[in-house]
């Protein structure tokens, strides 16, 4: 069922102005003072409404009466370049003075947000290059050129990829967006959760997928401004578990080495990113691979949609018993649905 809703008009900024910063050139380390504020979520809800979707939230009557709670599904499956990407990636580019615009943008990433600032950089009529690790999805890769971005190969891991990055930006001169360890794409992630909110009313928790980070720490800075009790919890696949480790020793932990089928989160959590999860998030929580594929399955058989495996995280956190719902109204971001439909059949073959 599809929990209609208005658009975002009725939440206002209830906070102090947003100060105005500037964005980290390649081989600087970010500032990590430069927080966005709930402002900046709000501005950023206004900036990219005429060019990203406002998805719709699904619930399940059976998920309901199995789990003992209410289910809402925000489904960034159906948004603009098939993921989330494309609000933190509008955000970013039309925030853009014209000069840095006029350099063009690039970034590293493992398909979504290359794919979605390709989108952004293309509306406004400007160049992109995407540094892509050459364990990235096939079908992923296809969609940052189809979207026409420049695609620069590089060796799998986060030094290589920065690397990579640093060497390009030397090369192009063009305008870094980092893929999520940065203010503005932080903010423009930050706006699902609103629609989430408004679309799907007071919710008790909100259960957020996390790799680098921008998603999660965009939306428990929205959430937490209009549901000051919200419970946010952080779900990652354990085979990837920096923002776990992050949380248990308090400090940031960066991975080189991961392995999971949920590519989206591979990424190591951003400093901006750890900032705003180790103030907002209360729990992070791990699953398996084994787990992650039997909620995509659950997704297409109760839902009847297609959802990645980074999507489907959240979901497996619940499933698992993880994250108790019962009594509960209890939101789930659905990330993004690119996943290669020919792997989808091997996929749910596997064990679990």
């Amino acid at each position: 069922m599809v929990v209609a809703g208005r658009g975002a008009g009725r939440f206002r900024a209830r906070s102090r102005r947003a100060d105005a910063r500037e964005q980290p050139g390649a081989g600087v380390a970010p500032d990590v003072t430069a927080l966005p504020t709930e402002a900046d979520v709000f501005a950023a809800a206004a900036r990219i409404a005429p060019f990203v979707h406002r998805t719709p939230v699904l619930t399940s009557r059976s998920l309901d009466d199995e789990l003992g709670a209410r289910l809402f599904f925000k489904c960034e499956n159906f948004q603009a370049s098939g993921a989330f990407k494309a609000r933190g990636a509008f955000n970013a580019v039309l925030s853009l003075d014209a000069e840095s615009a006029a350099r063009g943008v690039a970034t590293h990433s493992s398909g979504n947000h290359g794919a979605a600032l390709a989108l952004a950089a293309a509306r406004r009529g400007i160049s992109a290059w995407v540094v892509v690790p050459t364990d990235a999805s096939g079908f992923k890769r296809a969609a940052i050129s189809r979207y026409g971005a420049h695609v620069v190969d590089c060796a799998p891991g986060l030094a290589n990829r920065e690397a990579k990055l640093a060497e390009l930006v030397e090369d192009t001169g063009a305008t870094v967006v980092h893929p999520y360890d940065d203010s503005h794409v932080i903010a423009g992630q930050g706006t699902a959760a609103l629609e989430l909110l408004e679309q799907a009313g007071a919710l008790d928790v909100l259960l957020v997928p996390v790799g680098g980070g921008g998603l999660v720490s965009g939306c428990a800075l929205a959430a937490r401004a209009i549901c000051p009790q919200i419970r946010i919890v952080a779900a990652e696949p354990a085979g990837a578990d920096d923002c776990w480790q992050s949380m248990q020793t308090g400090e940031r932990v960066r991975l080189e080495q991961v392995s999971t089928i949920a590519d989206g989160l591979r990424a190591s959590i951003g400093e901006r990113n750890w900032a705003l999860i180790s103030r907002y998030v209360d729990e992070v929580v791990r699953v398996s691979d084994d787990e992650i594929v039997a909620a995509m399955r659950i997704a297409w058989e109760r839902l009847k949609i297609v959802v990645e495996p980074s999507s489907a995280v959240p979901l497996a956190a619940v499933l698992s018993g993880r994250v108790p719902v019962a009594g509960c109204r209890a939101g789930m971001i659905f990330s993004g649905g690119n996943v290669d439909l020919e792997a989808l059949p091997d996929l749910f073959a596997a064990p679990g």
